[in-house]
């Protein structure tokens, strides 16, 4: 998930309509004090791997609707969570979705670019295996070095691989994402923009969570900032994740993915298990793709989900320089575009590799997530082997 900075623009909130009046006390005043405080949201970030924008038509909403408190759909939603989760009670639900504000730009960075982008591995390593973050990344690591000794312990997961993923999601917590959430989610969940599949169901699930979570944990969801898409935190989890995979690092009695980093490196670890992560096993092997355009063709098919033996992988013409003793299980022949111009890249990703992309279903994330770890880790054995050696060269 790259961090993709945007310059947000106010939002004006119309003249509340005269049926203000007649609205449950609680709404009422929570929707009068947002549209009279509620500014600028600054500085946006978004994921790396979604980084699309789309013309201002994407949305099918004008600006000058009511606040999602005054819909009548958001108020049937409100009733229907209500009667489902006896925790969410209305007057709670009327004065927390009344913060709620529609986000124009949420609409138009959800949309895939006009004019896409060739795939391009080596610049799309090239942002994240750089000495700023390569030194921000032992940094972090010398001062999380217990936890994240301790995350491995527990779940097996590497604390190199932790690190990459804190490292291309947030830059160490430097980029954690300056959209209010609620705003996101409600905006994705209620005006999902034409154009492109509609995933406004996934979003009102994730805004539930959200909301499930806010009651659960005495969180204010007006306060949490993060991503366009609703992913907060140091580890970029959406809602309903850290419903699932949070874990209480830190022991203070609260699962905090958006201010702990300690419970941040034990959510990733904890995350990554239970998408089937086996310790010991690699990521990904060097190979050489088949010469026979039919057999390479068979081996892409499946894309990046492990589906061959490695003697079928053998057998279809792969040939691998190098590979590890031990059962590797089902492995998958993963090809990365270098342009429209330069020769792809492969690899053969392992059961990990795809566990890896359970966080972020791109083998491009993946790959700069390992190698970005890597990087790290071998800066880090130069900090503390000899303080002041030559820092680490991203040259490939």
């Amino acid at each position: 998930m790259l961090a993709l900075e945007m310059i947000a623009r106010p939002f004006l909130l119309p003249r509340p309509p005269r049926r203000l009046a007649w609205l449950p006390g609680a709404l009422l005043a929570s929707m009068l004090a947002a549209t009279a405080a509620y500014g600028d949201p600054a500085t946006t970030l978004a994921r790396a791997a979604q980084e699309p924008r789309a013309a201002p038509s994407a949305s099918r909403r004008p600006p000058d609707t009511p606040p999602y408190g005054l819909r009548e759909d958001v108020q049937a939603y409100m009733r229907t969570l209500s009667a489902l989760d006896p925790r969410l009670d209305a007057e709670w639900l009327e004065a927390t979705l009344g913060q709620a504000r529609y986000l124009p730009q949420v609409t138009r960075l959800i949309m895939p670019a006009a004019t896409p982008a060739a795939k391009n591995w080596q610049a799309y390593r090239d942002r994240f295996i750089e000495p700023r973050r390569i030194a921000a990344g032992a940094a972090f690591w010398a001062e999380h070095e217990q936890a994240l000794a301790a995350a491995e312990q527990r779940w097996g997961v590497p604390a190199e691989l932790i690190v990459g993923i804190v490292g291309v999601e947030t830059f160490y917590g430097r980029i954690l994402g300056g959209f209010r959430v609620l705003d996101a989610l409600a905006t994705l969940a209620f005006d999902f923009p034409s154009g492109r599949s509609d995933r406004s169901a996934f979003f009102r699930d994730e805004l539930t969570a959200l909301l499930q979570l806010a009651r659960r944990q005495g969180i204010d969801p007006g306060e949490l900032r993060g991503s366009y898409a609703g992913a907060i935190g140091w580890g970029q989890f959406m809602p309903s994740s850290w419903t699932r995979f949070g874990v209480d690092f830190d022991g203070d009695g609260a699962v905090a993915l958006h201010r702990s980093p300690l419970d941040a490196i034990g959510s990733v670890a904890n995350f990554l298990s239970a998408h089937g992560w086996q310790a010991g096993l690699a990521t990904h092997l060097a190979v050489e793709p088949p010469d026979d355009p039919a057999a390479l063709a068979t081996l892409l098919a499946p894309d990046i989900r492990p589906s061959f033996t490695l003697a079928q992988l053998q057998a279809l013409g792969a040939r691998l320089p190098q590979v590890p003793a031990g059962d590797l299980g089902l492995l998958a022949l993963v090809q990365l575009h270098n342009g429209r111009d330069g020769a792809p890249s492969y690899v053969v990703g392992t059961g990990n590799f795809w566990a890896v992309t359970r966080y972020n279903w791109s083998s491009y994330y993946a790959l700069a997530v390992i190698e970005l770890g890597r990087a790290v880790r071998a800066q880090r054995l130069l900090d503390t082997a000899a303080p002041g050696a030559a820092p680490v060269t991203t040259e490939r």
